[in-house]
């Protein structure tokens, strides 16, 4: 609970420099979920979020992604997605006030995975306006898992 406060309040307290207050922000995203704190994690999203799944399907708002969250939140089971490498990229514009992302993560469930997204900088801190979270898939194997889903 001690990790979870302090990267909480890394995520909206300024301690660095714009790049290293984003990296905090989905720093905090990545312990709310393992957490299973939906009110930490869906509290670092804007209003007006999407929330991009690894289905096709799943092009979600902020509303409709909490519904599907909640229920598993709400039984303690969150999702463990370890960043290995992040890459902030602040958009070349006066007000430092939107950032981009892209991070290679270890997943228990999935292994390696990719996360991106567009941070948005508001009164409260940094936000998360949209995630985006992808299977990292080898090249060679490519043909082989596109067979798999086109069989579906």
């Amino acid at each position: 609970m001690l990790a979870l406060v302090a990267a909480l309040a890394l995520a909206i307290t300024p301690t660095g420099t714009p790049e290293e207050d984003v990296a905090a922000t989905i720093d905090a995203l990545h312990v709310a979920a393992a957490n299973a704190d939906g009110a930490t994690y869906f509290g670092l999203f804007t209003e007006d979020a999407r929330f991009i799944g690894t289905d096709a399907t799943e092009r979600w708002t902020l509303a409709e992604f909490r519904a599907y969250a909640a229920p598993h939140f709400a039984r303690g089971q969150g999702w463990t997605y370890r960043p290995v490498e992040r890459t902030v990229t602040l958009a070349p514009i006066e007000c430092q006030c939107i950032a981009w992302f892209d991070e290679v993560l270890d997943s228990q469930s999935y292994g390696v995975t990719r996360g991106s997204g567009v941070l948005r900088k508001t009164g409260a801190g940094w936000k998360i306006e949209q995630y985006v979270l992808s299977f990292a898939v080898p090249n060679d194997l490519a043909r082989a898992v596109v067979e798999v889903i086109e069989a579906e």
